[in-house]
């Protein structure tokens, strides 16, 4: 059996059609087809049901696919060792990420990382929180920048920086002025909060039953800057992370108020990785200067 027939399964698996996981692999579809039903033959059982438009693996063939992962993610920690002989001379790091999170924080690592360790690709993957903490205990990616809490077990995680909540009013508004504000004084507005789903959008409307009352909801994003943006026509009021304050300077109509007397104000980011499993030099010194510029650039005071 060869070592890239696993990489063949894995991908039909992840496609269920010849011609997608074909393309995807580079290969032709009939060479693809005459590898899969080869293994078949090998090891006495089909992997695949095959459909007219799909195809749908077999119990064996989930089997499969569950050693198979486990066998090229220890293929990958062996080649980061062997890498990290070379001094992070090169390589590669998979690096998974929430999409506003990493929209907000990864540019101001990337650029300090790709100067310090030239030779080392970085490979980003934009995710949901569910599917990013299954990436990284599969070591399909072997660090996820995601927030707390984190759900899966196996993981073990490091806090790269406690985000604040705020809450973005038009400036217009009655309590425009407060330096702080009770939650619960906003519980007859209209919200304008990102999609359900998104692990901001649980973590505020936790915030808003914890002052004892559920927001009404006027709109839906998946971006916090239309969000934004919707406040400033005064249409309603949205949660923002403190991070994306820093950040924002298109937005003059908007006021950001600190929120108190709720248990939880603040939101910890952080790396993610599998419990146990080796960590490269590459993802620890990612880490590490992730660390470094979210202090230096990151002031809510």
């Amino acid at each position: 059996m060869e070592p890239k027939i696993l990489q063949y399964v894995i991908m039909l698996a992840n496609e269920k059609n010849f011609s997608r996981a074909a393309e995807q692999l580079h290969v032709a579809q009939p060479s693809l087809s005459y590898q899969i039903i080869k293994l078949e033959n090998q090891l006495g059982t089909q992997l695949f049901n095959r459909g007219h438009s799909e195809v749908q693996l077999t119990y064996a063939g989930k089997v499969f696919v569950e050693h198979a992962l486990k066998i090229i993610d220890q293929f990958n920690q062996l080649k980061k060792e062997i890498d990290d002989v070379t001094d992070l001379h090169r390589g590669q790091l998979f690096i998974g990420s929430l999409a506003t999170t990493g929209a907000y924080l990864l540019p101001k690592a990337i650029p300090v990382f790709k100067n310090k360790y030239p030779g080392i690709e970085l490979v980003l993957l934009e995710d949901s929180t569910q599917n990013l903490e299954l990436l990284v205990s599969r070591g399909q990616v072997e660090i996820g920048l995601l927030s707390m809490p984190v759900a899966t077990k196996e993981l073990e995680v490091e806090t790269i920086l406690e985000d604040e909540y705020f809450l973005a009013v038009p400036h217009t508004h009655p309590l425009a002025q407060s330096q702080e504000i009770n939650l619960i004084d906003f519980k007859n507005e209209s919200f304008i909060l990102l999609k359900k789903g998104r692990a901001f959008r649980t973590e505020t409307e936790n915030l808003c039953k914890e002052a004892g009352f559920e927001p009404r909801v006027i709109f839906e994003s998946i971006n916090i800057m239309t969000c934004l943006s919707l406040v400033s026509t005064g249409i309603g009021i949205a949660f923002v992370p403190g991070m994306v304050i820093n950040n924002t300077t298109s937005h003059e109509p908007l006021v950001y108020l600190r929120i108190k007397q709720v248990k939880k104000r603040t939101r910890n980011v952080v790396f993610a990785y599998k419990n146990g499993r080796y960590l490269s030099k590459a993802a620890r010194s990612f880490i590490d200067i992730m660390k470094t510029v979210t202090l230096s650039n990151f002031d809510y005071s």
